[in-house]
């Protein structure tokens, strides 16, 4: 068992105050002592508030409790109950519609909808498949599943199976083509990507088999690259707010038997990754939330790891 260490009116879990003290603090410009004074200046303006809307949550499942004893074996007259409710205050009158404001709010939060990811915090081989499973390989998820069909010498295989990369590839590109159309070609065209008027704004070029160069049908979508301008190593596109790597490497096993080069195209697949810390469930000491928030930091410093 932990020893405890005594700050001010808090005692606190050796394992959770060394943690924070010697890991988390460190870099962030703020004063332990000064934390530990901050953290229990808020719990004590919100401790007895939370202890008092425990106590009236008591008081209203006693008084339900109750009301349902009082009328064991007898139906439940609705309009009875709903009014009943009303007037222990467990049901509150309905208002007028209204609207309410955020501001600095991420748009994943605020306003894009999309898909999230749920894992617990505590297993730190699920917290980074999570993390990492927000952007995926589009050429991995067609290659091994039933979206590329088996057919025609497509089948799935313990080895490389060349027909059915060939099925990968020209789905992406009509993926492409759904996503970040070109101006009147298909991407299946292209031979070569390149980002041209650099010095007033970049612009996605995409240079085809004849020699003809196109660009996006909405420029906008075009967000950055990586590597030389006259050859990039990859571009960023955005489609509906998610966005879209064109990986290109020609000296790659698959790029080098791709027209443009490209090894890969690497999809964001989840807005956002939800660490659920499991307090009511596996949290349940110092020991416990010390991992949480261990596994947590090495998420934000980039150098948790697992085998």
């Amino acid at each position: 068992m932990s020893n405890r260490i005594q700050q001010g009116s808090l005692n606190i879990d050796s394992t959770l105050y060394n943690l924070v003290n010697e890991q988390i603090i460190p870099g962030t410009g703020i004063e332990a002592d000064a934390f530990w004074q901050s953290f229990e200046s808020i719990l004590s303006d919100l401790a007895p508030k939370n202890r008092a809307l425990l106590v009236k949550r008591d008081d209203l499942q006693h008084q339900i409790d109750v009301w349902h004893q009082e009328r064991a074996g007898h139906a439940i007259d609705p309009v009875e109950y709903k009014t009943f409710l009303q007037q222990i205050g467990y049901l509150v009158p309905e208002i007028d519609d209204f609207e309410i404001t955020t501001e600095n709010v991420e748009p994943e939060i605020a306003t894009q909808a999309g898909p999230q990811l749920v894992v617990p915090i505590m297993n730190a081989r699920f917290a980074l498949n999570a993390a990492n499973a927000r952007w995926g390989s589009l050429y991995d998820a067609l290659y091994g599943t039933d979206v590329i069909g088996e057919e025609d010498g497509a089948e799935r295989g313990g080895s490389f199976n060349p027909v059915r990369g060939e099925k990968v590839v020209a789905y992406a590109r009509e993926f492409l083509d759904s996503a970040a159309p070109l101006n009147g070609v298909s991407h299946r065209e292209v031979a070569q990507y390149s980002i041209s008027n650099v010095s007033v704004g970049n612009t996605l070029t995409a240079t085809l088999t004849n020699g003809e160069e196109v660009t996006l049908m909405d420029s906008t979508q075009f967000i950055g690259y990586q590597g030389e301008a006259s050859s990039p190593s990859c571009i960023l596109l955005k489609h509906n707010n998610l966005h879209i790597e064109i990986q290109i490497d020609p000296n790659t096993p698959i790029g080098r038997v791709d027209a443009a080069g490209i090894k890969d195209v690497v999809v964001e697949a989840a807005l956002t990754t939800i660490m659920d810390c499991e307090d009511s469930v596996a949290a349940v000491d110092g020991e416990d939330k010390a991992l949480a928030y261990r596994n947590w930091l090495g998420l934000m410093k980039g150098d948790l790891q697992e085998s």
